[in-house]
């Protein structure tokens, strides 16, 4: 399933899309199968799964510490595509770094994506301007190229993405916008009082669904959100620390999913 035909359906319910990611090989490839069905079956709309890499510089400490712990289970970018390969009922997106699609090859990697049902990718290093390239693999692996925004982006930087938007020819994003609730890293944040729906109404004049992440953590923050107009919600951190706790995924999934409707 496409990402666009997703958030369609969620429309006609009348919810909004609840996106959470885990760490690829954390705490192993078969544990992330594993994992991954159980947050689908709770209620997860559309699967962000993160390929490790080194050095994550838009990640905080829970996610590195993930992607440090698969790293050193085994995971690697061809046994991120089989364990992918694995996971169906939702939209899957590949969340990773520049330097590991360029080594593995721009269309080698889309076209991987594409095999194993990925439909989306999140590539946080990478400048919108300096996105061509990939973003031509991913067209024609039928992969969405999805940009990360920030509250506090530029007039000049808006309208550069405003520009590359207006012909089909040349779109950088796809799928939805992923707007950072704040700005620095990744990172559960007990107080989130950021009033977004300002900086919402004008992502979503780039035409596409607009998910808010970075630092969502309770059911109350994505009521919030909700509220203030977001399409989806993004979840990370807050997730991986229950998963490395090994405490119970489902109920505390089912509570988020619950707010988005």
């Amino acid at each position: 399933m496409r990402i666009s035909d997703k958030f369609a359906e969620l429309g006609k319910k009348g919810e909004k899309a609840l996106i959470l990611y885990i760490s690829c090989g954390d705490p192993s490839a078969a544990e992330t199968v594993r994992i991954a069905r159980e947050i689908i079956d709770a209620g997860c709309d559309i699967l962000e799964l993160g390929l490790p890499f080194s050095d994550p510089l838009a990640d905080g400490p829970t996610i590195q510490a993930a992607s440090q712990r698969a790293i050193a289970a085994g995971m690697n970018t061809d046994r991120y595509f089989e364990t992918c390969a694995q996971i169906g009922g939702v939209p899957k997106v590949c969340m990773t770094y520049y330097n590991l699609i360029f080594q593995y090859g721009l269309e080698r990697f889309a076209k991987a994506c594409y095999n194993s049902g990925i439909t989306g990718l999140i590539v946080p290093d990478l400048p919108p301007e300096e996105s061509g390239p990939l973003k031509k693999a991913c067209e024609e692996n039928g992969v969405d190229l999805i940009s990360i925004v920030s509250p506090q982006m530029s007039e000049e930087r808006m309208d550069t993405i405003k520009n590359k938007l207006s012909s089909d020819k040349s779109r950088m994003t796809e799928g939805f916008v992923y707007l950072q609730s704040v700005l620095g890293i990744t990172g559960a944040r007990e107080d989130m009082r950021a009033q977004l729906s300002g900086v919402i109404e004008e992502v979503r004049a780039l035409g596409l669904p607009v998910a808010v992440g970075f630092g969502v953590s309770k059911p109350n923050q994505v009521r919030d959100l909700v509220a203030q107009g977001a399409d989806g919600i993004i979840v990370g951190s807050a997730l991986i620390k229950r998963i490395n706790a090994k405490e119970d995924l489902a109920s505390f999934v089912k509570s988020l999913k619950a707010a988005t409707r």
